[in-house]
């Protein structure tokens, strides 16, 4: 398709934004199968935005067909250019929150899975609360992994994460939550399930196989898992959960979330008194001057959800 220099010189319209919200869709969900769930319109209508848009940029985006999906060059150059337009929207209605003093507008937030069975995750409290403040708040949540969610504050598209922490990246602003206590389990099934404590030295453990996480540990936990004999590797607390309940491995799980099985009597506690750390949950924004009104109404709900000091100059 013949490219020109002039194909957005005019003001862009709210067709062309719809139009742009279509491609997003298409390319986070792969194709124009499944962006028509959650576009909730038919296939030829989304094949027909797709080509208005390339016809109003005078540029071809992607390749669709028996091959399947894939983004242009161009197109994904285009992709990357309309995130950083979703990020300088969002600043502008942020600015426009700062001179009406009122909370409007979507507050996008970063959480790790596998939380919810925490009595000590009060986001539920937290989002409760925030919505109490503005019947226009909409709630974005993201759940992924701890690296994922500071490479998005720090892009821009989220506002606040709640990730446990084991250092602190530059850009970044970390506060202080809660600590969340892990320990070392076996299943019934597995030779140290019916061992009493008691009679079991450390050292033994190393003849087991164990399950490590896949992100980078905090110091305490690299000093157990030292004595400890990894064989596999879990990058989610699910896939740690599950080669655990095989029976063919120990592993470490939090203890709010292990209580589902322990509670079957399915897993139980290995030297419960000697292998076990605490991971820090924080909030993370990113560090900028720019002020926006939802992030530090989310981070001042969590203060008092937690009933913390106030963290300084949100």
């Amino acid at each position: 398709m013949k490219s020109t220099t002039n194909a957005l010189s005019g003001l862009i319209s709210d067709l062309d934004l719809r139009l742009l919200r279509v491609f997003k869709t298409v390319v986070e969900c792969g194709g124009f199968s499944a962006a028509e769930v959650e576009l909730n319109i038919s296939r030829s209508a989304i094949s027909r935005y797709m080509g208005d848009l390339e016809t109003r940029l005078h540029m071809r985006l992607c390749y669709r067909g028996r091959s399947g999906f894939a983004l242009t060059d161009q197109g994904r150059l285009v992709y990357e250019h309309l995130l950083q337009l979703q990020v300088d929207l969002e600043k502008f209605r942020s600015n426009i929150n700062a001179v009406h003093n009122k909370l409007v507008g979507e507050l996008h937030l970063g959480l790790t899975d596998n939380t919810i069975t925490d009595p000590q995750s009060l986001v539920p409290q937290m989002i409760a609360s925030l919505k109490q403040l503005g019947s226009g708040i909409r709630i974005v949540t993201q759940t992924t992994s701890p690296n994922e969610i500071e490479r998005a504050l720090i892009e821009g598209r989220l506002h606040v994460g709640i990730i446990p922490c084991h250092q602190e990246l530059p850009g970044l602003r970390y506060y202080p939550l809660y600590l969340e206590r892990s320990r070392l389990y076996c299943a019934q099934s597995h030779p140290l399930f019916n061992q009493e404590d008691a009679g079991l030295l450390p050292e033994k453990l190393a003849s087991f196989d164990y399950v490590s996480p896949g992100y980078k540990p905090d110091v305490h936990l690299l000093e157990l898992q030292s004595l400890l004999k990894t064989t596999a590797h879990a990058y989610q607390m699910e896939g740690i959960a599950t080669l655990i309940l095989s029976g063919q491995y120990i592993g470490f799980l939090p203890e709010h979330y292990a209580r589902q099985w322990a509670g079957k009597n399915m897993i139980r506690p290995v030297l419960p008194e000697q292998f076990f750390f605490d991971t820090p949950f924080n909030a993370v924004w990113r560090d900028e001057a720019q002020s926006n009104l939802l992030r530090e109404a989310c981070l001042s709900e969590l203060r008092l959800a937690y009933g913390n000091d106030a963290p300084a100059q949100v």
